[in-house]
């Protein structure tokens, strides 16, 4: 008996109106943020953008707060889930970066973007490039930012989709490196980064029907995230785009070193591992961490996928 074809929409749990806005069915678990001091991990939300309802989670870790600290690395986090749906407040990404920011220890700042496909790409790269503009002209009054980040030690980071932001965000910020100042990336923590391509890769052929990110699904988000009537070859989704490749130079001349991490149950996979390899090209640093074991998102329902995964981040940014 053959099985039934995989419908994306019902996959994800989403309909699409004819206005082109997106119903989000799916009750995904939000945590709000504590500034309760028993708490290893302090939280709280700052607006970056009030009309585009964009803002940071910060989190900062206890250890901070104990006299003579020293600062610690700063970490800008993108959360992943297709550019469609979730939140910076989203209890997953929430739990991971409290767990990040304790154990690395960093202050980690979780950007809330905008969604598609009421806002396609390049909407969450432009609220990206807002964010680190943002972290760069934190006021006094910001001290969690200004107190206790080391704005001279920053990295990009984000997972799936969020990786894919951190990643056009840094090509971008290449650029305008000198402009950024006080802040000063240092590199780019790529966790299991959802890239595309008109090109079928084995490992997408080979999980076409994987059960937790579908050939179809991944279909799907690129359909609703990139601009109409463009295809998976396009800029803001290949990375293998012309406009992009040159920049990679530049990355190599500033210095930035670039952690890309997967699994080998991971349709995606082996696009990650094509971008090792155009990295290392460029003359690029990169540290890989590919673990043949776990599915796309492994580590939001695997704590010992998470702890294994940040110890790869705290020995990185250290």
């Amino acid at each position: 008996m053959s099985k039934q074809p995989i419908d994306p929409f019902r996959h994800i749990n989403i309909v699409l109106n004819p206005n082109g806005t997106l119903n989000r069915l799916r009750h995904i678990p939000s945590t709000a943020p504590s500034s309760d001091p028993t708490l290893p991990v302090l939280t709280k939300d700052i607006t970056i953008n009030q009309q585009n309802n964009t803002w940071l989670r910060l989190f900062l870790p206890r250890i901070a707060l104990s006299p003579n600290p020293k600062k610690l690395p700063l970490i800008v986090f993108f959360h992943g889930s297709g550019f469609i749906v979730t939140s910076a407040a989203s209890t997953m990404f929430h739990d991971f970066c409290a767990a990040m920011s304790a154990a690395v220890p960093a202050v980690v700042a979780s950007v809330e973007y905008r969604l598609a496909p009421e806002h396609r790409l390049p909407a969450a790269y432009d609220d990206a490039a807002e964010a680190l503009e943002f972290i760069r002209d934190s006021s006094e009054e910001e001290e969690w930012l200004t107190k206790h980040a080391d704005m001279s030690n920053c990295y990009l980071m984000g997972s799936s989709a969020g990786a894919t932001i951190a990643y056009f965000a840094g090509l971008r910020a290449t650029d305008t490196a000198s402009d950024l100042s006080p802040l000063k990336i240092r590199g780019l923590i790529l966790r299991q980064v959802f890239f595309g391509g008109t090109q079928r890769s084995k490992s997408e052929v080979r999980l076409e029907n994987d059960e937790v990110l579908p050939l179809c699904v991944t279909d799907l988000l690129w359909e609703l995230a990139l601009p109409v009537g463009v295809d998976r070859d396009h800029e803001y989704c290949n990375p293998r785009a012309e406009k992009w490749v040159g920049k990679m130079g530049k990355m190599r001349e500033l210095g930035w070193r670039v952690l890309v991490s997967g699994n080998g149950g991971d349709p995606v996979i082996d696009r990650e591992k094509d971008l090792v390899l155009l990295l290392e090209e460029k003359g690029v640093v990169v540290v890989s961490d590919f673990d043949e074991e776990g599915c796309h998102g492994v580590e939001f329902g695997d704590e010992s996928k998470a702890n294994q995964l940040i110890q790869v981040v705290k020995r990185f940014v250290s």
